[in-house]
């Protein structure tokens, strides 16, 4: 469709655009600045991504009138109150089909791999060899999963995610589902960003039970070679995994969240968004990441601190606390 098209079909009375087009093209998508075509809408909606403009190939970027006069001549700026929801509501014209064809025809399975009954299967589906698939999982359009995995019962893998080989995926988990991203409106009504990226599971990965990898808002979500993911852990949109790294129970990965290779998250280890955790860096358990960590450090506490200091901290509590105990019993 034409980006004018768009822009009356998806605003509606919700935004007003508050420029005219200087130029009007068959709009293919959403993307981010740096991968963006001129066929593609991309956005803007904090004053410190603006320096990325200068290399980006959009077509038209949602943008703030204050910063109007930064965008190049060859982009077509879309000038709106808020570009975050201008963008949650043009993404929903884009979303994608997640769910099942079972049309299995059309999928690539291995003359070894084996299938269990129950299992749903949908389009252009591809399972490699000797892989095992057990009951009740579902697969959806265009996932891909390697050689020699084990797919465990109830399992649910979305649309176009990518999974390795010598993978192991416990029960209960989710791949490439939605992250958790909405744009609010004015009367505080949450709008709903559709995610078209993918997860993608590399080589000898191990996934526990009952965990949550979503999919990318663009790109990939992606845990590399070697990890392994215990249970109860969510790794949100557009976070990356290094190589051969832990993480323990019920660690919660905020979007965006990307780290180095051999890191370990301990137990209920939290990040913020956007943080990166720099290689062979350990946070022990209940940490909360809200900073960017150096490579080959140990951290701890909240707020975060370097390991040493933490526990040092915590013993000086632990004795003012004992000190505060002792006093009030004496009086």
């Amino acid at each position: 469709m034409l980006l004018s098209e768009a822009i009356e079909a998806a605003f509606g009375t919700v935004i007003t655009l508050k420029n005219s087009l200087h130029k009007d093209f068959e709009l293919i998508g959403l993307a981010p600045l740096e991968s963006a075509s001129p066929r593609h809408v991309s956005y803007i909606n904090q004053e410190h991504y603006v320096k990325e403009l200068k290399d980006s190939k959009a077509g038209a970027v949602l943008i703030k009138e204050s910063l109007l006069g930064k965008i190049p001549s060859y982009i077509q700026p879309l000038v709106v109150e808020n570009p975050h929801l201008a963008f949650a509501l043009l993404s929903q014209l884009f979303a994608k089909r997640d769910f099942v064809n079972c049309e299995y025809s059309e999928s690539n399975i291995h003359e070894s791999a084996s299938i269990a009954k129950g299992v749903s299967i949908g389009k252009n589906v591809h399972i490699g060899a000797h892989t095992v698939v057990m009951s009740n999982v579902v697969l959806a359009d265009n996932v891909s999963i390697g050689e020699h995995c084990k797919i465990y019962p109830n399992v649910v893998i979305y649309r176009e995610s990518e999974i390795g080989n010598r993978v192991l995926i416990h029960a209960g988990t989710v791949i490439g589902s939605d992250g958790f991203g909405y744009a609010q409106t004015a009367q505080g009504e949450h709008i709903k960003i559709e995610h078209s990226g993918k997860a993608v599971i590399e080589d000898d990965v191990e996934i526990g039970a009952n965990n949550v990898i979503d999919r990318a808002v663009f790109g990939e979500t992606r845990i590399k070679k070697g990890s392994k993911v215990g249970h109860s852990c969510v790794v949100a949109h557009n976070s990356i995994i290094g190589e051969h790294s832990l993480l323990v129970a019920q660690v919660g990965l905020a979007g965006s969240t990307t780290t180095g290779r051999n890191v370990i998250l301990g137990g209920q280890v939290g990040t913020g968004g956007h943080v990166h955790i720099g290689d062979f860096t350990q946070v022990a358990g209940r940490g909360a990441v809200s900073k960017n960590l150096p490579p080959k450090s140990k951290w701890g506490g909240h707020p975060i601190m370097e390991l040493d200091e933490w526990m040092k901290f915590y013993v000086k509590l632990r004795r003012l606390l004992k000190t505060q105990k002792n006093t009030k019993q004496n009086n």
